[in-house]
């Protein structure tokens, strides 16, 4: 069955790549044919095979000939691992065998809502990376996705606390700095990832995001690749951190209670 999900995730993750690219050049994603990108060739079957096709054509499209860039099977291979580590996750939680025969309803709508959120997550961090940009038409369907599945959940409340953390601290930062030191865009998305991530949840979002965006922009800077006023994408960070949140985050955040005394017991 882990097998089963993988492959799902590489046949989804190709999806992603082209919504990516229709979503940045005004097409439907309900259009049937994908195209190559510079000779509007229309592709085939043989050239859209998850992660194979880019390797049996040599990375170049058949067409014109031009390269193709590493971010498509990239995405195709990190949305199928997710995807499995999602499955082994919720299996692992319910104590459940991993196979055709585990039957609880419950864990299968968990998997379901979770792979969703996978796929949205993808979409905002690399289209963030690519385009410095986070489209309402992606974070807006996945707050509210978001905001329905918690409240199935009997969390709610917890959501809205972190809504209020993430989207909230966002708010002031935008406002104090007009717009400076963050975009609107992370304040929306902060809507999405609080409801994502409830609180305490949300901690290890929060703490997460800004970690791994410092680690990573003084990398970058060390290299000479930024330089200090360059832009860095925080949505990217942002989505990294909930996913690894929407995994790991009670561990996480029981972990950092222990550490500084507050509380050892299990949240």
């Amino acid at each position: 069955m882990a097998f089963l999900i993988f492959v799902l995730g590489l046949v989804i993750g190709s999806f992603l790549n082209a919504l990516i690219y229709r979503l940045n050049v005004g097409r439907s994603m309900f259009e049937k044919h994908s195209i190559c990108p510079f000779c509007k060739h229309k592709l085939s079957w043989l050239d859209l095979v998850p992660v194979a096709s880019f390797f049996i054509l040599g990375r170049r499209c058949r067409y014109c000939k031009r390269p193709i860039s590493w971010v498509y099977p990239l995405v195709e291979l990190v949305t199928a691992i997710l995807f499995t580590a999602v499955y082994l996750n919720e299996c692992g939680m319910w104590n459940v065998e991993c196979g055709f025969n585990f039957n609880i309803q419950y864990s299968i709508f968990n998997i379901l809502f979770q792979l969703a959120f996978v796929s949205m997550l993808i979409v905002i961090f690399v289209y963030d990376l690519k385009h410095y940009l986070i489209l309402d038409k992606v974070v807006y369907p996945a707050a509210a996705l978001a905001a329905v599945f918690q409240a199935m959940q009997g969390r709610f409340v917890d959501g809205l606390y972190g809504v209020l953390l993430l989207s909230g601290f966002f708010g002031l930062l935008y406002v104090v700095s007009r717009g400076r030191w963050i975009g609107m865009g992370d304040v929306k998305l902060g809507l999405f990832l609080g409801m994502l991530a409830p609180f305490p949840e949300t901690i290890a979002v929060f703490f997460l995001a800004y970690f791994s965006g410092a680690a990573t922009s003084l990398f970058l800077m060390g290299f000479g690749i930024k330089a200090l006023k360059d832009r860095v994408p925080f949505g990217t960070f942002l989505t990294f951190a909930a996913l690894t949140a929407m995994l790991w985050g009670k561990e996480l955040v029981e972990w950092y209670f222990n550490l500084i005394g507050i509380y050892s017991s299990p949240l």
